[in-house]
């Protein structure tokens, strides 16, 4: 398909996008209802308060940065400016306040009730204080050296999200002089929450914070010294690595000494105890160079996502979802060579509800299979400990060609694919890191088997995951194919990847940043000239985040012109639906569910003629701009239909965990099936959530021995 001309690509209509940062921030409000739902299994409930902890972390370290250096420069025009800050600190200010009323009236007395309590100092008898006082001394002490301010001590390098104290305090020192401030520094070795032993527990389940043991023992900490105002406190630091790579001689190792400055970069964010007095507190953001909008006073822990820790060490399982056993991949038979069953068609397997095992017995009989030369994969996020790499590493001991395309600039994931990578050279593999300027965030396994007188490849496509870790939490589809057409496109982008050579006229594949943006403004174009002359057409389109403004000006022609429109987008999203005379026939829902939704599948129908294309990519500049992505097409039917129906109608009609949004920006959760009235309804009168039906769609099914536990 031909792209659109540069002007229908790039008019915008005359209707106010909504702001990217506040959609952020309302997908985790959205993520913090589940916290809230008393239907929900208690553990779980802590947990998603510290996913959105975790989140907000991270929204900080990326996002915030812009709109406070615009602020303390006085900006009044443009995307970030003083009022955009303020706008955005009372947003983040109302979220973490709902966080902390959660957890404090009802997590925490819920948790009560089942016997389990994280008790502070004041609440313990004289024997649990002993404990924590030997505990202290033994385990804590050794490893804090609080250090007194003065001209010869300035204020200390306090690292990113680090747990620290600030402390007054009355008297001289052993020389004399009154420096009244001291920080003492806690090391993220020891465990922020710590369980007490049975024989001082009274029969029930009690943790202690270390914040509380380390605040219970400032006293002894001082001596001679008298302990006045003190409190725990906290600092967020801007986290982008930026790395000019055209100026680099090395990007591994530009790379590797930048993580060494990220726990030290901008401060952004300022945690105090919500107890802290107002004369700690503004000397804390003088320090930080901080505005009063970047404190927050919080009432309890001042790092809530380290509560995973708890969770970690309760044993309460009828506290936790019922487990979830995903089914092997229902269309593959453990006992069936992967070469001989794609000979036959392609495979989907839609995770988690069928397990990733399948990708890594693919990956597993092609080390293992002797007629295997060659292996092609590209790394974005694998973790620490993969049995992918290590089935990587045995390829190359058994003398295939191995090419690895490691994602070096993975967000946090930097320091584990560094390593992965310098393992994979040291060995003999062939690591290329991409191109320059552009994250390489295609999900691709290529494998190249001699069979008779030819070469045959296998390929394995995947709308986003290869970390066998998260395949277990996050929906994702993999895609299995021995399609001449898409293997050779795979192949193509392997070699322009490795040699930087010119990209050959792809047969299949749409890349991003090449065509895969124009070739969607086509697309929808296509359906919107369809509509405009009387022939009916559809678009539905699945992915985490919309925020490009040319996909979303296309949308919008198209929506005006009559196109039928549903987007299912998980996190951030620009376009303002359902504005009456200009987005009408737009529809968008959020589906939070117990799996992250990753998955992006896009659907296009042009009076009888359809199309779906699974895709690593969102909708977003950056992907479309800045990174290696692929979009490529699911061309059999029954494959097409699987998808249209799992991955489509089932979140179209979710009426549990789905949530509207409205031209305003706001959503509103679904309480019953919004489609009813449509082709694929679901015709049981209780509203369902698409995640729920699925996992039951699985399990009726059946588990094979070897399908991995989730």
């Amino acid at each position: 398909m031909q792209p659109a001309p540069a002007d229908r690509a790039v008019a915008a209509p005359a209707l106010a996008l909504l702001d990217r940062d506040h959609s952020i921030l309302s997908f985790n409000e959205r993520v913090l209802d589940w916290a809230r739902r008393p239907e929900v299994p208690l553990i779980e409930r802590l947990r998603y308060l510290c996913i959105v902890s975790s989140n907000l972390d991270e929204f900080f370290e990326v996002r915030a940065a812009p709109h406070l250096i615009a602020s303390s420069a006085g900006e009044q025009k443009g995307s970030y400016t003083i009022e955009s800050f303020e706008r955005l600190a009372e947003a983040a200010h109302t979220l973490v306040a709902r966080q902390y009323a959660l957890y404090n009236d009802e997590l925490m007395p819920t948790f009560a009730k089942h016997g389990i309590h994280i008790i502070s100092h004041g609440e313990r008898n004289p024997a649990q204080r002993k404990w924590v006082s030997e505990y202290f001394e033994r385990e804590v002490r050794p490893l804090l050296i609080p250090v007194g301010l003065d001209p010869a001590h300035p204020f200390p390098q306090v690292a990113n999200k680090s747990l620290n104290f600030i402390v007054r305090l009355g008297g001289k020192d052993a020389f004399g002089r009154e420096n009244p401030i001291q920080i003492v520094k806690v090391p993220r070795v020891l465990p922020r929450v710590i369980r007490m032993p049975a024989k001082v527990s009274d029969g029930k389940t009690l943790f202690v914070a270390l914040s509380s043991v380390v605040r219970a023992h400032l006293p002894g900490m001082f001596p001679g010294r008298e302990v006045g105002d003190f409190s725990q406190f906290r600092v967020t630091r801007h986290s982008d690595l930026a790395v000019d790579e055209e100026d680099v001689k090395n990007l591994r190792t530009a790379l590797r000494q930048g993580l060494q400055h990220r726990h030290y970069g901008q401060a952004v964010r300022l945690e105090v105890s919500a107890s802290c007095a107002e004369s700690l507190a503004s000397f804390l953001l003088a320090q930080f160079n901080l505005p009063a909008q970047a404190l927050y006073r919080v009432h309890g822990p001042v790092n809530l996502a380290r509560l995973t820790q708890l969770i970690d060490l309760l044993e309460e399982p009828q506290l936790l979802f019922p487990p979830y056993a995903a089914s092997y991949p229902v269309t593959l038979s453990p006992a069936q060579s992967f070469f001989e069953r794609l000979q036959f068609g392609d495979v989907l397997i839609h995770q988690p509800f069928e397990s990733f095992d399948g990708v890594l017995a693919f990956l597993r009989e092609a080390v293992l299979d002797p007629q295997v030369l060659a292996i092609k994969q590209t790394i974005y996020r694998t973790g620490t400990d993969s049995e992918l790499m290590d089935l990587l590493r045995e390829a190359v001991r058994r003398g295939k060609e191995v090419t690895v395309v490691v994602e070096l600039k993975a967000r946090f994931d930097e320091e584990a694919n560094i390593n992965w990578a310098e393992m994979l050279e040291s060995i003999g593999a062939q690591v290329v890191y991409g191109v320059v300027g552009l994250k390489t965030h295609a999900k691709m396994l290529l494998v190249t088997r001699r069979e008779g007188k030819q070469m045959r490849r296998y390929g394995h496509l995947s709308t986003g995951n290869y970390n066998p870790r998260t395949a277990r939490l996050y929906t994702d589809i993999s895609h299995l194919t021995a399609d001449p057409l898409l293997t050779a496109d795979m192949e193509a982008v392997f070699v322009h990847l490795a040699s930087q050579s010119r990209l050959p006229k792809l047969n299949r594949m749409w890349l991003a940043p090449f065509d895969l943006h124009k070739n969607l403004i086509a697309q929808i174009d296509a359906m919107s000239l369809a509509a405009a002359t009387g022939v009916p057409a559809r678009i539905v389109a699945k992915m985490n985040a919309l925020t490009d403004e040319q996909l979303v000006a296309a949308l919008m022609r198209a929506g005006q012109n009559g196109v039928k429109i549903d987007l299912i987008v998980r996190g951030a999203c620009t376009l303002p639906a359902q504005v009456p005379g200009l987005t009408d026939h737009i529809r968008v829902r959020s589906v939070i569910g117990r799996f992250l939704e990753h998955s992006r599948v896009f659907y296009f129908r042009n009076g009888e003629e359809e199309s779906l294309y699974l895709s690593s990519a969102d909708w977003m500049n950056r992907n479309m701009m800045r990174r290696i992505e692929v979009a490529w097409p699911v061309t059999d039917p029954s494959l097409r239909q699987r998808l249209i129906d799992e991955c489509l109608v089932a979140y179209l009609h979710d009426g549990r965990d789905a949530w509207d949004l409205g031209g305003d920006g706001i959503y509103t959760r679904v309480d019953h099936d919004t489609h009813s009235g449509e082709a694929g309804a679901s015709h049981v009168v209780e509203a369902h959530g698409a995640q729920a039906a699925l996992m039951n769609r699985y399990a009726s099914r059946g588990h094979h021995p070897d399908a991995s536990s989730n």
